[in-house]
Parts: C-alpha cells; sequence; structure tokens
C-alpha cells in the first residue's frame, strides 16, 4: 500500500485557475487605474473615487512595479497612456462594466441609474414624473445630474445615461429619440385680462447659453405679426424653467416648450396666449454608452421615458 494520491479533475482544474490569476493584480488597483485611463489626470480620478491623489498615484505606481512596464507618461501638467496602458486600459473598462452590470442583476439592493440632463427639463418634467416611475420600479433609485455642458460618458462612468436637447442626429450610436416639442406663447390669466395686447405686455425668451442650439427668439416667432418690434419689451432668461418660473410670478408672455409648462397647463396655472400659435421645436434624445445600453436598469428607464412621454408626440 502506498501513501500517494492522486488529484481529481477538479483539484487539478483548480490548481490551474489558481496559476493562472496569481498575476493578477487586485481589483481596486484596477479600478484606479481605469478611472485614471478615462480621465487622464490623476487629481480627477481621485474626486470620482473619493481618495486623495496621492493615493491614486501610489496605486498606480505599485501597478506599474508589478506590471514591469509604465502605464503612463507623466508630462508636466498632464498624463498619457503609454502603448501598453492603452491597451490594459480598453480591457479594464470593459470588464468593469461588465461585473458591475452582473453584480446589479443578481443584487437584492436598490438599483441606482444616474441621470444627466438640462436643469429645465429635470425641474419641470423629470422630477415631477419621477414619482410614476417609482410606482413602477421601486427597486430603482434615479439620481439625477443637472448641468449645461455635455458629459462624456466614456470618461464619466457614474453617468448611466444622458437626456439631451437639441438637433437629434439618427445616425449617432447609442441614441434614442424621446421627443420633438412644440414651442408656444403662454401666460397666466390675470396678466391676459391685465394686458390683452401683446405690444403692452412684456415678452420672455430664453437665451441659449449653448452656442451650438439653433435660436428660438421671439423675434423670428412674431417676424409675420404686424408689430412695431422696436417698441416690444423682451427680458431674456439663459434657463427655459426660470422663464417658465417669470411667467407663473405673473411677469410677462412666456416663449416655452409645451413640454416643459404641461403641469402648469394641466392646473391651470398658465394658458396658451389666443394670439400665439405653436411651432416645432428641438428634440429631447436619450444618450448612452455600449456598455450601458443593455443594462437592466438602464433599459427599464428608457422605456419608462419612451411610454411616458408618447402623449406628447
Amino acid at each position: 500500500m502506498t501513501n500517494d494520491h492522486f488529484l481529481s479533475i477538479d483539484e487539478i482544474n483548480s490548481s490551474i485557475r489558481c496559476v493562472m490569476f496569481s498575476h493578477l493584480p487586485p481589483l481596486n488597483s484596477i479600478r484606479v487605474f481605469d478611472a485614471a485611463a478615462r480621465l487622464l489626470s490623476f487629481k480627477a480620478a481621485a474626486l470620482e473615487l473619493n481618495v486623495t491623489p496621492t493615493a491614486v498615484s501610489h496605486q498606480i505606481k505599485a501597478l506599474e512595479h508589478k506590471l514591469g512596464t509604465l502605464l503612463f507618461e507623466r508630462k508636466t501638467r498632464a498624463i498619457v497612456l503609454t502603448p501598453e496602458g492603452g491597451k490594459l486600459a480598453r480591457v479594464a473598462y470593459h470588464s468593469l462594466q461588465q461585473i458591475s452590470a452582473v453584480l446589479e442583476e443578481i443584487s437584492a439592493n436598490q438599483t441606482v441609474v444616474t441621470v444627466s440632463t438640462t436643469a429645465s427639463f429635470a425641474a419641470q418634467w423629470l422630477v415631477p414624473n419621477l414619482e410614476k416611475f417609482y410606482q413602477l420600479h421601486p427597486e430603482i433609485q434615479v439620481v439625477v445630474k443637472t448641468g449645461e455642458h455635455l458629459e462624456e460618458l466614456q470618461k464619466n462612468r457614474r453617468i448611466d445615461v444622458a437626456i439631451r436637447y437639441g438637433q437629434y442626429d439618427s445616425k449617432i450610436k447609442h441614441t434614442t429619440k424621446l421627443v420633438s416639442e412644440r414651442i408656444g406663447m403662454y401666460v397666466t390669466k390675470q396678466y391676459l385680462q391685465d394686458f390683452p395686447r401683446i405690444e403692452d405686455s412684456t415678452l420672455l425668451e430664453t437665451a441659449w447659453q449653448n452656442p451650438d442650439l439653433p435660436k428660438i427668439t421671439l423675434g423670428n416667432y412674431l417676424s409675420t405679426r404686424q408689430l412695431n418690434k422696436m417698441k416690444l419689451k423682451i427680458l431674456a432668461y439663459d434657463q427655459e424653467h426660470h422663464v417658465i418660473q417669470a411667467a407663473l410670478a405673473g411677469q410677462g408672455i412666456a416663449l416655452v416648450s409645451s413640454l416643459l409648462i404641461h403641469t402648469a397647463l394641466n392646473h391651470g396655472w398658465l394658458v396658451p396666449h389666443p394670439n400665439g400659435k405653436t411651432v416645432a421645436g428641438l428634440t429631447y434624445y436619450l444618450v448612452t454608452t455600449a456598455d450601458h445600453e443593455n443594462s437592466r436598469k438602464v433599459r427599464i428607464f428608457r422605456e419608462w421615458l419612451l411610454e411616458e412621454l408618447k402623449q406628447y408626440r
């Protein structure tokens, strides 16, 4: 009788897996590298990860030491990926996205979908309607991030989807057209009673901060009217929801999107101006990335938006 021990197939496979993965660095160092590679900044990566820039730098140096190669070329005020860093960056990003998606699928905890959009759309439509979404999907929390600059979704992985406003191009990948608005003149009943003539009224319009957006102005809107344009009093705000608030406060006639004042119209807070008409405006559309596009939470949120906005088409 011998004391020889013969390994089973399972034991052999387990040993092979140990050897295969023994050279892998800690997952956290890959997360740090991914953030730095996407943002090309140790400082920006530190802000995203809620750590110090020094901690990021140490993690990157330790990873480079383990791999025996430089991942970044350090310049005076910037960092640049080396060819080896570029290879790792592509694989790291997609791998972390896949891990994140699977964890959300199997987790019993509440899932978060982070949405970037304009302040006006968030204040006037999205936030007032979110309760409907929560009634259908209490397991998903929606975090709304507003701003007028376009988020680079490939760099800012914390953003799952962006709802953008402008001229929609269906040829752009990973986008979904949501709804095209109508623009009209709206006013409180009291203001209309006090100032029945447009010439005697204060007119309110939006001066877009984004220079790429086509201008929708009262000058264009009233171009066919027989009015003395020189005598019209026009006030401009850089946010459309400020224009709406000014109209609700009885400060004038607002040239705004019928989509954004839907709640105000339903409650009778504003009414269409009898001498106004609606004209075609711009489009709201959803943007995501290839990695986020088919995730469960993004898919559910996109389908809910399309269903809710169907009534405005």
